[in-house]
């Protein structure tokens, strides 16, 4: 079984061009606080692990697919599953829903780095094995 972080957002008028549809950097923006959400909701909030342990989880490869368009207050639902644990990195895949509707949905690999040093390092331990506990249990076990 998947185990998925789900949240909320409203779409407001700042996120929207001039036809009250949603602008694509908007988006991305909202996903950007998603992950941060994701991250406290884990026991892993980003400003203890920047600020105080000095680490934190660039993104390094990101892709979307636009299915529909959402509108200024528009509640979207972001559902965020981890497919994938590296030792240094994790995949994760966002589905974005409007009631039932999926409007778009996207790919996004996020690296473990030093912050001071601007190089990648292997999750800590409690963090990693934390991760790997969204991954689905394999059947064969």
């Amino acid at each position: 079984m998947t185990v998925s972080f789900t949240t909320d957002r409203m779409l407001h008028f700042g996120d929207c061009d001039i036809s009250g549809t949603a602008y694509y950097p908007s988006y991305l923006n909202l996903l950007n606080g998603v992950n941060e959400e994701f991250w406290a909701a884990i026991g892993y909030p980003w400003h203890e692990i920047i600020w105080k342990e000095r680490w934190g989880t660039p993104t390094v490869h990101l892709s979307c697919d636009f299915s529909k368009p959402s509108f200024f207050g528009d509640k979207l639902t972001f559902e965020l599953t981890v497919t994938k644990v590296g030792r240094s990195s994790m995949t994760v895949e966002h589905t974005v829903l409007c009631g039932e509707e999926e409007r778009w949905t996207s790919k996004q690999v996020l690296a473990a780095s030093h912050l001071d040093e601007h190089t990648s390092m292997p999750w800590p331990d409690d963090v990693r094995a934390k991760l790997l506990s969204f991954l689905p249990a394999d059947p064969a076990e």
